[in-house]
């Protein structure tokens, strides 16, 4: 039967018709034929404790008898009170304010926001937002903008604003991009660094020294500068702890998380500001106010949700599984390490990455679709991007479910060194 939908981030004319999931469970998805598939990637990066977490799942059943949505313009409702105390409990120092969005591009969206209004209405307007070259902040104008220029975003070039971009600080390289940021900086006229700690996601899984981060916050200190931690992918532990920042020992002025806020459970994002950004917006003047919004901002179920996920993380042994899953992470990359049909073989917490070596890299690299086509037949969900093969399971995943997932990058790669693939 002909499906009228269109997915996101594919090629209907290419692509083989969609599998329909009836289930979920652990780290597994279930289609209608009954076949388990290890979601080696949290169905882009959300689930954290694995499908279905009973506390969760609980939870949403529990806010569903009481409520559904609520405007959050005139009313408030306990959920969502109580996220907003629990996630500055947990988050960086110096958080002191709590605004919700619906996904990773709008809370990101939403900080870019707070840092122009933060220098707007304290009476020094700044324009510029500078960012690390092959970062990906989101779909919308705005995180397109702040995201590496190409084939993501190639045909809305006209509706993009420009962004000032510091060079990846590679091993060895790094004082270029802290020397970038302090040229930059000096012209007075940048409001925000928007950054991904650690690790750039859908840009290529590159990964940074916390040392790095550390060194482009007191640039930015010196200069009144803000930063702005983009923990959509990296917080709930993929990068070891709670926040990537915390490697650091870094107190963003803005931070943003998505993806396992909810343990990937229903589409919720905060956006968490100093005081100082809020009380800039508080006024008796109206036209000061910080006008963003959505229909469903603070949606109660999906906080509701959220609320279960710290609670899981409070009462469970959550960082011991993320202790075990880097162990096991860390013992099966080995195997790969001096494999000459990979390069720059990486992990970074529960995340592992590493390089087919082919003649024609990149996202758009024709071994991708390939591969992708080579796990599917193998009940595994894995995606690479272009020739880039990463796995960040959830945290429930057993070391049987990783053999399968090591055993068939490894098969992929005779493959494609024979010219099967």
């Amino acid at each position: 039967m002909n499906s009228p939908v269109w997915h996101p981030f594919t090629q209907h004319a290419l692509e083989p018709a969609m599998r329909r999931i009836v289930e979920t469970g652990g780290a597994c998805l279930i289609d209608d034929g009954g076949s388990r598939i290890l979601d080696a990637i949290s169905s882009w990066w959300v689930i954290t404790h694995g499908h279905r977490h009973p506390a969760i799942m609980a939870a949403i059943q529990a806010a569903c008898d009481r409520y559904d949505q609520i405007i959050f313009a005139e009313y408030t409702h306990e959920p969502a009170e109580e996220l907003a105390h629990g996630l500055l409990r947990i988050a960086p120092p110096g958080l002191a304010h709590v605004f919700y969005s619906d996904s990773g591009s709008t809370c990101v969206e939403v900080a870019l926001k707070m840092a122009l209004g933060f220098f707007h209405n304290s009476g020094t307007p700044r324009r510029r937002i500078c960012v690390l070259e092959h970062g990906y902040h989101g779909d919308t104008i705005g995180t397109m903008s702040a995201g590496q220029r190409g084939v993501f975003n190639a045909a809305y070039e006209p509706m993009l604003f420009g962004v000032d971009r510091l060079p990846f600080p590679h091993a060895g390289h790094e004082q270029e991009t802290l020397d970038a940021f302090e040229r930059f900086c000096a012209s007075g006229d940048v409001a925000a660094l928007l950054i991904e700690p650690l690790i750039l996601g859908a840009g290529g899984m590159l990964i940074y020294s916390p040392d790095v981060l550390t060194a482009l916050k007191r640039i930015a200190e010196r200069h009144g500068t803000l930063l702005i931690a983009d923990e959509v992918m990296t917080g709930w532990g993929r990068t070891g702890s709670v926040f990537a920042c915390e490697q650091a020992g870094l107190a963003p002025d803005i931070l943003c998380t998505s993806k396992g806020l909810t343990g990937g459970t229903l589409p919720l994002a905060a956006t968490l500001c100093t005081a100082e950004i809020f009380q800039a917006h508080l006024s008796g003047d109206r036209r000061k106010t910080f006008f963003h919004s959505s229909s469903y901002t603070a949606n109660p179920i999906a906080c509701a949700a959220a609320v279960a996920n710290l609670a899981v993380w409070e009462n469970e042994p959550v960082r011991e599984r993320i202790g075990a899953l880097e162990a096991m992470q860390a013992e099966r990359l080995q195997h790969f390490e001096a494999d000459p049909r990979f390069g720059n073989v990486r992990r970074i917490g529960t995340i592992t990455a590493l390089d087919l070596t082919v003649q024609s890299a990149g996202y758009l690299a024709d071994v991708g679709p390939k591969l992708r086509a080579f796990f599917r037949e193998r009940r595994l969900l894995i995606r690479p991007l272009g020739n880039i093969l990463y796995l960040m399971p959830p945290y429930c995943v057993t070391a049987g479910e990783l053999d399968r997932a090591y055993d068939a990058i490894d098969e992929a790669a005779d493959w494609f060194t024979a010219g099967r693939l």
